[in-house]
């Protein structure tokens, strides 16, 4: 079909998603500026994003929610880590508070989005996969909402012997509705937050459940209901609790990756005292320590021991090894050992992708990204008027984009106040480094995808801070106008 046949849309603003942060997005321009129209290009035909995709037994945050809902919009609950439901559940709500919903195009795959610096505006090109239509949308700013995975399909390593294997293999990112896992032997392969968190939702299914790690990882838990919330609640007002409990989540969350940081093995000992406390003698506690320090990758958490829990009780079990092939009734180990299996469920981690696989086009020539730096880890070097949500890596994702989206209102503002049309980062004296946007995090999607990430320069504001409160002074109060960011 011949895009120059089509109708074109025209907006101020096009948000790109509609998962918690382009919902998010919208819902700030909402409340900062209502005289902007704008649209918002969902893929999928829901609300939601990877709170609606993944549907895995058990899918809860991994982050506290006082800090992991909106900065606008309080969560007002005891429970620490939320379910699947529930947070898909709180998006579409303050969707449909805020009026964003009617603002949502459904079904608009983005396959391209080109700046022109000669109209001063952005084309995006987007498909409908179920009818083969193109649609081309204008607009003056961009804010890509499409976080940094690759939704059609999680990562699986390429296993020796998979296609011999007589059961059924499952990655967790597309769940099967019906599957059922009742007294089945089920093999859950890794050791990230999608594996801690199956392993005892499948022992509560009936599942015999037998979690296969090739390293470790620090799993540290956490009240499923929160004390302070609890305590707090007789005596004050809700919003008096809930700033009381963010305020002190978030210094919790600061003070424990700092500690990581510049006292490792003091975090160490303390990791290995709670976890050997939790498993008792029943379980080793080799299984939760790893070689690397405490957030050289992300640090797992769990409610009320539940993953411990399970194990100690013997209805699941944990393995470290190496898998030497699949065979017709499981998993062969290097170490000689057997795994049964029924299911195999491969909790491998994802594939990195950004702005969900689109083509990105400034004056018709590709932008690549590993050749960019990022400003005050929103807007990429050399690119107009556009910003990319990216949350935090070592705190609660929501933290950094609820004041990213503040900050690109302050400067549409500062725009319009000054009659401009283009903001542009533009870095001086500043050197672009190996480090990416995803920090000093050494997880293996990460490594996998540095090639298309973006990178940080070695001096701010091209530098990560991963710091909130340090991160919120600056982008929420501080000065919009810097040298390295060009108003024309």
């Amino acid at each position: 079909m011949n895009t120059n046949d089509i109708d074109v849309l025209d907006f101020d603003v096009l948000i790109l998603g509609a998962g918690l942060s382009g919902i998010g997005a919208a819902c700030h321009l909402t409340r900062k500026l209502n005289n902007k129209k704008y649209a918002i290009l969902e893929r999928r035909q829901a609300i939601g994003g990877t709170w609606d995709l993944f549907r895995y037994p058990g899918i809860r945050s991994d982050s506290d929610m006082t800090t992991f809902g909106y900065n606008f919009r309080p969560w007002r609950a005891e429970k620490v880590l939320a379910d699947g439901e529930s947070i898909r559940n709180y998006v579409s709500e303050t969707a449909e508070r805020y009026k964003v919903v009617p603002n949502i195009h459904f079904g608009r795959k983005v396959i391209e989005s080109s700046w022109s610096s000669k109209d001063s505006r952005w084309t995006v090109t987007t498909l409908n996969e179920e009818t083969g239509e193109e649609q081309r949308y204008t607009a003056q700013y961009v804010i890509a909402a499409t976080g940094y995975y690759n939704y059609d399909e999680g990562f699986t390593p390429k296993f020796p012997g998979s296609d011999t294997f007589k059961g059924q293999i499952v990655h967790p990112q597309h769940w099967p509705e019906k599957l059922d896992t009742d007294g089945k032997k089920v093999v859950v392969i890794g050791s990230g937050a999608t594996a801690i968190t199956l392993v005892p939702s499948l022992a509560a299914l009936g599942a015999k459940v037998t979690m296969l790690q090739r390293t470790p990882t620090y799993v540290m838990s956490i009240p499923a209901i929160d004390p302070l919330w609890k305590m707090l609640s007789r005596v004050l007002p809700p919003k008096a609790v809930y700033a009381a409990t963010r305020t002190r989540n978030i210094g919790l969350q600061r003070l424990l990756y700092t500690a990581s940081r510049q006292r490792p093995k003091v975090v160490k000992r303390f990791l290995r005292k709670a976890t050997r406390r939790q498993l008792g003698d029943t379980v080793d506690v080799s299984h939760f320590m790893p070689d690397y320090n405490p957030w050289d990758q992300r640090l797992c958490v769990v409610p009320d021991s539940d993953l411990f829990r399970v194990l100690r009780s013997g209805k699941a079990n944990i393995v470290t090894d190496t898998i030497k092939t699949f065979d017709e009734t499981g998993i062969a180990l290097n170490s000689g050992e057997h795994l049964d299996a029924d299911i195999i469920v491969t909790a491998t981690g994802l594939n990195l992708q950004l702005f969900g696989g689109a083509k990105l086009l400034i004056d018709g020539k590709p932008v690549s990204m590993k050749e960019r730096m990022v400003y005050k880890g929103m807007m990429m070097e050399g690119v107009p008027n556009m910003v990319a949500v990216l949350g935090y890596t070592n705190a609660s994702w929501t933290l950094k984009a609820d004041i990213v989206c503040e900050h690109f209102c302050r400067i549409v503002k500062q725009a319009d106040k000054s009659g401009n049309k283009v903001v542009m980062p533009q870095p001086h004296d500043t050197e672009r480094l190996e480090d990416t946007v995803m920090g000093s995090l050494q997880s293996g999607y990460v490594a996998r995808g540095a090639d298309i990430l973006p990178r940080q320069g070695s001096k701010a504001p091209w530098m990560l801070m991963n710091d909130y409160p340090r991160d919120a002074a600056n982008l929420k109060f501080g000065k919009v106008k810097h040298p390295d960011l060009a108003f024309s």
